[in-house]
């Protein structure tokens, strides 16, 4: 198992690379969406603060009860490479909440403060024997606090590629050099 140390570590480079991402994308096309059914790069971020904030408010949750057993067959799950790797697309079970949808520089300091409460969180459990502790993931299997923090990281991580994407798929737009 990762220290927390090294998945501090994680975090803070997916952010950083995620942020660099980010860049590409003007804020005059951050809402537009880059074909039929995808995403704008707006509601990816949406996504990241969704995910995040549910993922360190459940995992608060397990940490308040007493730790339970977990059976040898649930401590196997898949790995965060395929989160990584976008080689299986999947559906999040979690609705985008529209309400969290904003302009480029507002939603980028929502991410980071989201971030900085996700660090926080951990700092404050560093105390805790983390593995006694579970939760389920919707795909990929039961998981103990460090590697939710880990799956954070890998999840932002594939964001960045949908990222990159969305920034070469949506139209260059040219500066208006009459000024």
């Amino acid at each position: 198992m990762r220290s927390l140390q090294s998945i501090t570590e994680n975090l803070a480079r997916a952010e950083k690379q995620f942020l660099a991402s980010t860049a590409a994308i003007s804020a005059g096309q951050w809402k537009v969406s880059p074909g039929e059914g995808r995403w704008s790069a707006g509601e990816v971020v949406c996504h990241l603060i969704q995910v995040e904030r549910a993922i360190i408010l459940n995992l608060g949750k397990v940490l308040q009860r007493p730790p339970k057993p977990r059976p040898f067959s649930k401590r196997f799950h898949l790995p965060m490479v395929l989160v990584e790797s976008r080689f299986i697309p999947r559906k999040t079970p979690i609705p985008l909440d529209p309400a969290l949808l904003h302009e480029k520089d507002e939603m980028l300091a929502q991410l980071r403060e989201t971030r900085a409460s996700t660090q926080s969180f951990i700092e404050e459990t560093a105390g805790k024997d983390l593995r006694k502790y579970h939760m389920p993931h919707p795909f990929l299997g039961t998981m103990n606090p460090c590697e939710w923090f880990q799956l954070i990281a890998s999840h932002q991580v594939r964001h960045t590629k949908q990222i990159k994407k969305i920034g070469e798929a949506l139209p260059k737009t040219v500066p208006n050099l009459d000024n």
